[in-house]
């Protein structure tokens, strides 16, 4: 049975994926509920998915463009008013120092309560599906950023020198698209602003219908058919204080 009720309420929320729509995709429901509870919620996308299409006319630079405009706009219909983009390439994302150092410059900066991001051990989603390595590597790199890399004041020692950035306390992570989920979240009332955003992904979803019966579709087993309940699940990471 997994625990329905976070802890604590969100205050300041950081959402840490490696491509434009993977927020909305992972867990749109929950940033748009934790929006309209007063959450302050900022995106760190890794990489502007400058790989992410089909089209043999279309290049990295126009593609960026466009997913960029696609995110921030998607972003905006969940509630969350800043998106921040590194711009590592699509594909090519890798947990190394580099990208650790940027996402804990971004947390000692923004200080956010609750990050979210991807789960590093997933290789694969049932039968079907494989799970994207930027997914997994961005997962690896915010966690390590969270601990101890923030916290410690000894690591990357120049971004407090020289930038005044000084160590921050992560309260919890939430971990999706996890294969051990601990906490659900009931998103039902937000089920049709996750869809909304998710049509800001012009350029990435081909059939709109499709994607908003595949989203109805996917109610929590345990609800009634005449009254579906809607669940986005993570396994939950609370610190010690």
């Amino acid at each position: 049975m997994l625990d329905s009720h976070p802890e604590q309420p969100a205050r300041r929320v950081m959402g840490i994926f490696a491509h434009p729509d993977d927020p909305e995709y992972f867990c749109g429901g929950t940033f748009a509920r934790w929006a309209s509870e007063g959450a302050e919620i900022v995106f760190v996308i890794a990489t502007s998915g400058d790989k992410g299409s089909s089209d043999p006319d279309m290049t990295p630079p126009k593609l960026v463009e466009i997913r960029e405009i696609e995110e921030r706009n998607a972003a905006a219909v969940l509630g969350v008013p800043e998106v921040v983009f590194l711009r590592y390439p699509d594909g090519e994302l890798q947990p190394n120092l580099d990208l650790r150092r940027a996402l804990t410059r971004l947390i000692r900066l923004k200080q956010p309560d609750i990050v979210v991001t991807c789960d590093p051990t997933v290789f694969w989603f049932g039968t079907q599906s494989l799970n994207h390595p930027d997914h997994r590597a961005i997962g690896a790199a915010t966690l390590e950023a969270v601990y101890p890399t923030a916290r410690d004041h000894l690591n990357f020692p120049e971004l407090e020198r020289d930038e005044g950035l000084a160590t921050h306390k992560v309260r919890q992570v939430y971990i999706s698209g996890t294969a051990s989920p601990t906490v659900k979240v009931d998103v039902t009332a937000f089920l049709d602003t996750k869809i909304r955003a998710l049509r800001e992904h012009k350029s990435q979803i081909p059939d709109m219908a499709a994607m908003e019966e595949r989203q109805r579709s996917n109610h929590d087993p345990e609800s009634p058919d005449d009254a579906p309940r809607y669940m986005e699940q993570f396994r939950v990471i609370t610190f010690r204080r």
